[in-house]
């Protein structure tokens, strides 16, 4: 079906106050909103302005092909607004999704009009992270505004785009569709202090054609919660958790934050996975910028750190956004694409190590080649992603695991072993049947430490070591 109109914005009159000669809040927004979509799809769409008390335009509702809602407290009150809103859900019934809501001022979900409550919504507001004093644009330039306003406006102009394209059963629409097998990432929601992080991050996934969930708004009962939850992270084949200073929103019959609760939600997932032999893996950035963080945050992000029921199937990262982005898109491109190892008819052990201990780990390799196993290595050359990058695939693709001490600290061996004990999270897809500390004669370690990730501990010399390993490989030994 055609039609007439391609954006009808409806609004209170008094969300489109002028002061002076300036335009009112509503048409700057229509400016934007038309120029962002012109240069998207390269055409200049028609968008249409409505006000509860505009007795000049009147649009057929059932001619337009989506509706934006411009959301404030004067908006609920209206009930020409309201009217409008449910006849142009009547004449869209069994369409599309061709509602949207942007958020003028801050409007609590139970506050909002029924029709919109479950939508996600783009909040085109000034929050004063530090007051929380929420105040609207008269920069649109502004830093402030680049951060927020426009990303908002960006994701927006996006969706529209998107909702336009489908009704018009555009070529391109089917042709992007065809091209990605739209696998899905559960995105889980944040505090306030990480929302516009989160926007950045769902914005790249989509354009990269993976869908985003949640794609409505969170319930406010912890019991409906959790249900949208589990059955978001049913459909999804990773999860990705942002982490700042804000420990997030608490829903009713809880003490625990939606951050919180998602990630535990997210562990069991994993979990079940695994038993199911199932594609489920996890990211989890923690920000280096933990400013004005409260100590319940505080509590919270230090048992992430060393829970490992919480760590379930994780990878947790502390870096620079961008460094995290480049991260995550090395996991999804390489997710589910690697050929097993053992296809070639013998099992792999990956043989942990450090650079200074290269040279004294040959006989090792020497050995393991010998009895049939194929040695995974980590690589020293080349740039900290791609080494990251290969120490993954290792960590996938292993049967079983040998960490050398030689030179290097406990503390070395340590960040090793928790990576074992995160692999599931890398994208495995069996089970590690061995795992092996072993040391270098005059290198000791606390082996008991070690008994609760059942990792065995070999001390001694290299031939008592040698002898130790044809021991442990007939453990396994296919």
């Amino acid at each position: 079906m055609a039609f007439e109109i391609d954006v009808l914005i409806i609004f209170s009159d008094r969300d489109n106050d002028t002061a002076g000669n300036e335009p009112g809040w509503v048409t700057q927004f229509k400016k934007f909103l038309e120029s962002m979509l012109t240069q998207i799809q390269g055409e200049k769409p028609n968008i249409l302005l409505k006000s509860e008390f505009d007795s000049m335009t009147s649009p057929r509702l059932d001619n337009a092909a989506v509706m934006v809602s411009i959301l404030s407290k004067d908006f609920v009150q209206s009930t020409q607004c309201l009217d409008y809103l449910q006849k142009f859900k009547e004449a869209s019934a069994g369409g599309k999704n061709r509602l949207f809501k942007v958020f003028k001022s801050p409007l609590a979900v139970q506050d909002q009009p029924e029709a919109l409550r479950e939508l996600l919504g783009y909040e085109m507001y000034q929050l004063d992270p530090d007051s929380g004093e929420i105040r609207e644009y008269t920069d649109y330039f502004s830093t402030e505004a680049e951060r927020q306003y426009w990303m908002e406006m960006v994701d927006l102009s996006y969706d529209i785009f998107d909702a336009l394209s489908s009704l018009k059963d555009r070529t391109t629409s089917k042709e992007v569709k065809n091209i990605f097998k739209r696998k899905t990432i559960y995105l889980a929601e944040t505090g306030h202090d990480l929302s516009v992080q989160r926007n950045i991050i769902t914005r790249e996934l989509q354009r990269h054609g993976y869908q985003v969930l949640p794609n409505q708004t969170l319930p406010g009962n912890v019991n409906d919660l959790e249900r949208l939850v589990r059955r978001d992270l049913t459909e999804c084949s990773m999860s990705i958790h942002l982490i700042g200073s804000a420990y997030g929103e608490i829903p009713e019959g809880t003490d625990r934050s939606v951050v919180d609760i998602q990630n535990r939600m997210a562990a069991e997932r994993s979990n079940r996975a695994k038993d199911n032999q199932e594609e489920f893996s996890r990211l989890i950035w923690i920000s280096s910028n933990l400013n004005h963080v409260t100590e319940r945050q505080k509590g919270f992000i230090e048992n992430l750190k060393r829970d490992v029921e919480a760590q379930e199937g994780a990878e947790i990262l502390q870096t620079p956004l961008e460094d995290f982005k480049n991260i995550m898109r090395e996991e999804l491109a390489d997710a589910g694409d690697k050929k097993a190892l053992d296809e070639t008819g013998g099992r792999a052990v990956y043989l942990m190590h450090d650079k200074v201990d290269h040279l004294d780990i040959k006989p090792f390799v020497e050995l393991l080649e010998r009895s049939g196993f194929s040695v995974l290595m980590p690589s020293f050359e080349g740039e900290l992603l791609e080494l990251r990058q290969k120490h993954i695939e290792n960590l996938r693709n292993l049967d079983a695991a040998i960490i050398y001490k030689g030179k290097v600290n406990e503390q070395w061996v340590r960040m090793k072993a928790l990576d074992l004990l995160k692999a599931p999270g890398f994208g495995r897809k069996k089970p590690i049947i061995g795992k092996a500390i072993f040391t270098a004669k005059g290198s000791p370690i606390n082996a008991e430490s070690f008994k609760a990730q059942n990792l065995r501990v070999i001390e001694g010399d290299a031939q008592h070591s040698l002898e130790s390993l044809k021991s442990f490989l007939q453990e396994f030994k296919a």
